[in-house]
């Protein structure tokens, strides 16, 4: 490739840490479609917490909003969110038009590298028919494509884009050579060169697949231990003297990739006959944890011989893991959804989230702290750091009484009073 013009489309969790790494080496054009989070970047605001304003001030990165600045790029890396419908099956209407973006814009020789999780397949047979579409072009001839899976991590400052190996692939051995070049100038780590586009594709699911399937087995076993009234964590810390236990931990399954790359995974194994049971038994147990805990938790409510339908439950944390804001698939709204169901009086406070986004995406009110009203039960879903400082000082403060539960879902706090249990 001669120079080399990168252009990146998406600027959420994934887009915008890759768009900065290369700004701080390149000009680079960042593509996204929301003019508010365009407007914030432009003022050196990243609402996510991904990177820092100190970062977007090193960086060399264009943002827009205006797709037609792709036509500048000959090397255009796509990080757009590729969720599942409420039937758990993939919607890639959002690829879909990505595809159709670039395609109304690409200029010939443009390599297209996509970062978004999906099936094994998926960029061959769905998003290069629509660019030939829309281009007029032919890939392979007029332009190119690649598969490079995303492993950013939200929240995690450790692993990195730029410290974390990057698997690539593309449709020839010299675009596969090429692609690993851009990206090795920029990820420390080092890159990995899979052998075609289906195996970096499949690389991706599977190892979030493997992931949600190993918590799916620690929550059947704290459904078990809970009723052998038996401490999981006590369990798990037990096992974990052996050298080769997997620690892996009992929690509520949300966010952008383990709660859903498994169904992209069921989804192309079904469509060529096969029926994933283990596959979709992990994800049956992950996604019925929130409702079994609200369960549990009326249960005990009730053999305290508690009028449920009296009771204010505060509960702390709604983000999909602790110390970020993404709301994304979170199933504390699984949870808040149980407890609302059997009457109870719900609100729900967390410092980090945005609540107009909140009220768009889940139709749920916020309360900040000091509108929280003391609570014969208090909630904390989602450790973040503020609420578990001082051993929970916030969450403590709000309960009614002596007779008031505190439920720590992930045993972040230290045992000092009364609590129901934790997963």
């Amino acid at each position: 490739m001669n120079e080399l013009k990168l252009g990146v489309l998406g600027l959420g969790y994934v887009g915008l840490p890759v768009a900065v790494a290369f700004g701080k080496e390149m000009p680079v054009i960042g593509v996204d479609i929301n003019e508010k989070r365009i407007a914030e970047l432009q003022n050196k605001i990243d609402d996510t917490g991904e990177v820092t304003q100190e970062d977007l001030f090193l960086t060399a990165i264009e943002f827009t909003s205006q797709a037609k600045r792709l036509g500048d790029c000959n090397f255009i890396i796509v990080a757009v969110p590729t969720p599942i419908n409420e039937s758990n099956q993939p919607d890639m209407t959002i690829l879909h038009k990505a595809s159709q973006m670039i395609g109304e814009h690409m200029q010939k020789g443009t390599i297209v590298v996509f970062e978004s999780t999906v099936y094994p397949g998926a960029t061959e047979e769905e998003c290069v028919p629509i660019m030939e579409h829309y281009s007029g072009l032919v890939c392979g001839e007029d332009f190119f494509v690649g598969y490079s899976p995303e492993r950013i991590n939200p929240g995690d400052k450790i692993h990195t884009f730029t410290t974390v190996q990057k698997v690539v692939a593309g449709q020839t051995e010299e675009i596969t050579n090429i692609i690993a070049d851009v990206y090795a100038s920029v990820v420390t780590a080092g890159v990995y060169k899979a052998s075609s586009i289906r195996v970096a594709e499949a690389a991706k699911v599977i190892e979030n697949t493997q992931r949600d399937l190993n918590i799916a087995l620690m929550n059947e076993l704290s459904r078990i231990f809970h009723a052998l009234d038996i401490d999981t964590h006590e369990v798990l810390q037990a096992a974990g003297t052996k050298w080769n236990f997997l620690k892996f931990e009992p929690g509520l399954v949300g966010g952008h990739c383990i709660g859903v790359d498994p169904y992209y995974l069921a989804h192309k194994a079904e469509s060529v006959g096969y029926h994933p049971e283990v596959i979709l038994a992990g994800r049956r147990v992950n996604d019925s944890m929130a409702s079994f805990v609200g369960q549990e938790i009326v249960k005990e409510l009730l053999q305290q011989q508690k009028h449920i339908c009296e009771l204010k439950v505060s509960v702390l944390g709604l983000t999909f893991k602790e110390n970020v804001p993404d709301i994304r698939n979170s199933k504390v709204i699984d949870l808040i959804a149980e407890l609302k169901a059997f009457g109870m009086q719900v609100q729900v406070h967390d410092p980090l989230v945005n609540e107009q986004d909140v009220a768009h995406e889940y139709g749920l009110e916020m309360a900040s702290y000091q509108e929280l009203e003391d609570s014969d039960v208090v909630i904390l879903a989602v450790p973040h750091e503020q609420f578990i400082a001082e051993n929970g000082k916030l969450a403590r403060a709000i309960l009614k009484d002596e007779s008031s539960m505190l439920v720590d879902l992930k045993k972040a706090l230290k045992k000092s009073r009364s609590y129901s249990w934790n997963l």
